[in-house]
């Protein structure tokens, strides 16, 4: 959450002070080590970058919304998305007096004065309808003119901004007039809005505002409600809604810890997606999900703030988020510090605000002067184009992160962020599925401190020097333009999901030059290739796969004269326990308070035998997860790997039934996936 976005920006001071910012930790290696191993593996095709894909967030409060001069800006570093009328006070906003009771509106702010600016970047609205203080009718009213009146095609509608902040859940900074403020309410308030705005214009999507899982108030239920806010709200309107909207501010208490966070990106939107499969209605798979607001804990307009912004624009991009929005175009001054030898202001402003402390003792920079997140959206806009599919990349250096997009032309774009302050980084870089052509390829960088991306013909395609805090992107033609391969497969599904097995089905690829004479089916194993099975059909159960594992599949075509398709769309599932056990766990998530719960374990004897002694070991599905201490075993956890031994007053379970409670406090600082799979003295249990 951001509370300072009920200020206008040249009020944010005191609120954004209470964010620490710190210098970045020591870095892991220097450049005289060995090269880091990049691997891209085109052959493992993750989601295609959307044309929304680019956002920013714009304000009423910002009197530069609508100016040709932010307008140009924002064009020249690839925007295709904005949204209005700024965070919070969306939830206060009324479009048709242009007012918001409480906070600051700038002259030419207005929503038509928006549009033409939009118009002029060539960017889509994301639109926030009043729900805090507003009405159906309202909304209603909005759509009617938008796209009746107006004929702007605003397609994108979100029912209010972060209404778990309206003191539901103790914390209050989002408005909201209505006397009910739980969840049940909320998503009632979203049925009627849809309707009403639906009624009017039928093609526009709606969203509804969810938290981001990992992060408060996800996994909470506070008093008299039946469920968390995210089960809550899907569960009541997921049949009216056609996006889920979320929130990001992952923090960190140094740079080192939040550039490190874009690693959680994969899991939180793997649990979102999990979240809106169980508890949405049928056909859930047509909710797809928004990220309109990030920024980084640390550093926000120095370098810190510009590999963030790349690094989880692309992690969330590749994961199939349909758009990512930078909070804010401005901001306004904020704690001034050192960071990586450069002048943080603390402003979370894409762009200077032009302004000074109170005691004017700092300035920022003239205004509308870029910082360096606008070139970290610059250096976005030259890696991932709308139509660009995103393919598994991976390193063996946690400072170093990449990214990488296959192009429908046939170019291989490598986005190569080093996080270390330091020291440059040798990276030594292999392609599966690819082979770039020989000539120098065309390098985009952006260092700690530059005033601008640059852009030359140099070196390799598989050796490149990062320089220390650096964004590098590689554009690479392929050594030969290949003609006549078959079309993708289409999207895979699975079915008939057990402990061991999976039956994935596809659409049949559409031949090139020569007939289709086998699918392959490839797992992403990290960025390592590693084929499961192939068949002439479009058909195949995999076996011998690991209970309670997360699979990510895609699959290939290949003709009779050996020509390989691109793949097909990812698919993922995870296989679960035994459908039968001599052993039952029933593991439970209670209490829940944000960052940790009470954990239940029930453990059952189904077998002809009785137990004397047990241990049951689990592994966590992530490496934010830890075990905190419990009861009624001996606990303990090495690396992921939590392990409880039986205690003697409760090492004996009976024949066909004995069974024992027990269990710890669990904490977590991410994602909080539940534990799949449980094995009881080397068996592998049923999970109940």
């Amino acid at each position: 959450m951001r509370t300072h976005r009920l200020c206008a920006a040249t009020a944010s001071t005191a609120l954004l002070g209470a964010l620490v910012l710190a210098g970045p930790g020591t870095s892991a290696a220097s450049g005289a080590e060995a090269a880091v191993k990049i691997t891209v593996n085109a052959n493992a095709g993750l989601a295609t970058m959307p044309d929304t894909g680019l956002g920013i967030n714009d304000a009423i409060w910002d009197k530069e919304l609508g100016t040709t001069a932010v307008s140009d800006l924002l064009k020249s570093a690839g925007v295709r998305m904005v949204r209005y009328p700024g965070g919070s006070y969306g939830d206060i906003y009324h479009w048709k007096t242009h007012t918001a009771p409480g906070g600051y509106v700038a002259p030419g702010t207005d929503f038509d004065t928006f549009m033409a600016a939009l118009q002029w970047t060539g960017a889509q609205p994301m639109i926030i309808a009043n729900y805090g203080t507003g009405t159906p009718e309202e909304a209603a009213d909005w759509v009617r003119y938008a796209n009746v009146t107006k004929k702007y095609g605003a397609t994108y509608w979100t029912i209010g901004n972060e209404n778990y902040g309206n003191g539901h859940y103790g914390s209050e900074w989002e408005a909201d007039n209505h006397p009910d403020k739980s969840p049940t309410a909320y998503a009632n308030g979203v049925v009627a809005f849809a309707d009403a705005m639906k009624a009017v214009d039928p093609a526009i999507k709606v969203g509804a505002v969810l938290t981001m899982p990992g992060n408060w108030p996800d996994g909470i239920v506070a008093g008299g409600d039946p469920a968390t806010w995210n089960q809550t709200v899907l569960t009541v309107a997921g049949s009216k809604i056609d996006f889920v909207d979320l929130h990001w501010y992952p923090g960190g208490s140094t740079a080192a810890e939040s550039l490190a966070k874009p690693e959680q990106i994969t899991d939180a939107v793997h649990l979102a997606r999990e979240q809106i499969a169980r508890y949405a209605p049928a056909d859930a798979g047509r909710i797809g999900i928004s990220l309109t607001e990030t920024n980084v804990g640390v550093g926000p307009n120095t370098q810190p703030g510009a590999l963030f912004l790349a690094d989880a624009y692309s992690g969330l991009l590749e994961s199939g988020v349909f758009t990512v929005q930078w909070w804010n175009v401005h901001n306004g001054i904020g704690t001034v510090s050192t960071v990586a030898g450069r002048t943080d202001y603390g402003d979370f402003g894409l762009l200077s605000s032009g302004t000074c402390l109170a005691d004017g003792t700092t300035c920022e920079p003239p205004l509308n002067t870029p910082f360096a997140p606008y070139h970290g959206l610059t250096m976005m806009n030259a890696f991932a184009r709308p139509g660009d599919r995103f393919v598994r990349a991976g390193t063996d250096d946690p400072l170093v992160t990449a990214h990488a997009v296959r192009r429908p032309d046939g170019d291989l774009a490598v986005l190569l962020v080093n996080k270390d302050p330091d020291n440059a980084r040798t990276a030594a870089v292999a392609y599966t599925g690819y082979t770039p052509a020989a000539a120098a390829p065309t390098v985009h960088t952006y260092v700690n401190g530059g005033t601008g991306v640059t852009t030359a013909q140099t070196g390799t395609a598989t050796s490149r020097t990062l320089p220390p805090y650096s964004l590098t992107t590689l554009v690479l033609h392929p050594a030969s333009q290949v003609s006549g391969e078959p079309g993708a497969p289409g999207r895979p599904t699975a079915s008939a999901v057990t402990d061991r097995t999976a039956t994935v089905t596809w659409p049949a690829a559409t031949a090139g030059g020569h007939p289709v004479a086998k699918y392959e089916l490839h797992r992403q194993n990290g960025a390592i290739d590693e084929q499961l099975g192939e068949t002439t059909g479009t058909s195949f159960t995999v076996a011998n796969l690991t209970p309670g594992t997360r699979y990510t599949l895609n699959v290939l075509a290949r003709d009779t004269a050996g020509k390989v398709s691109r793949p097909s769309p990812p698919l993922t599932f995870t296989t679960g326990s035994p459908a039968t056990s001599t052993c039952t766990v029933r593991f439970t998530d209670n209490n829940d308070w944000g960052n940790g719960y009470v954990a239940g374990v029930d453990i059952t004897n189904n077998g002809p035998d009785a137990i004397d002694g047990w241990t049951l070991t689990f592994d966590w599905p992530t490496a934010w997860q830890r075990m905190n201490g419990g009861w009624n075993a001996t606990w303990e956890q090495n690396g992921r790997t939590v392990k409880a031994t039986s205690l003697d007053s409760g090492g004996r379970l009976a024949a066909r039934g004995g069974s024992v409670s027990a269990g710890f406090v669990a904490g977590y600082t991410g994602p909080n996936l539940l534990p799949p799979v449980f094995t009881l003295n080397g068996t592998v249990c049923h999970t109940a």
